[in-house]
């Protein structure tokens, strides 16, 4: 998949997946697609402070963009790095 067309197709994922972080008073935030294609985010709110935030991330987020996007090797977020 191209690029621009990965980047949009992850981005689109995102936004899918924000409502549900929101409804817990949390939300995230594309930040950047390395040349590794990692996705990283930014966790926000509740869940930037959540102590689950680490299986938020894989559980939901990670495993949500890689089945729709193979070619994505990992979902990073940057207050966790």
């Amino acid at each position: 998949m191209e690029n621009t067309i990965l980047l949009e197709h992850v981005t689109s994922i995102i936004e899918q997946i924000r409502p549900y972080l929101q409804q817990d008073g949390g939300d995230i935030q594309f930040m950047d697609l390395t040349p590794e294609n990692i996705v990283r985010v930014q966790l926000r709110g509740a869940c930037g402070s959540c102590p689950h935030a680490k299986i938020t991330l894989k559980q939901m987020v990670e495993a949500t963009i890689m089945e729709h996007c193979p070619e994505i090797k990992g979902v990073e977020d940057i207050n966790i790095i």
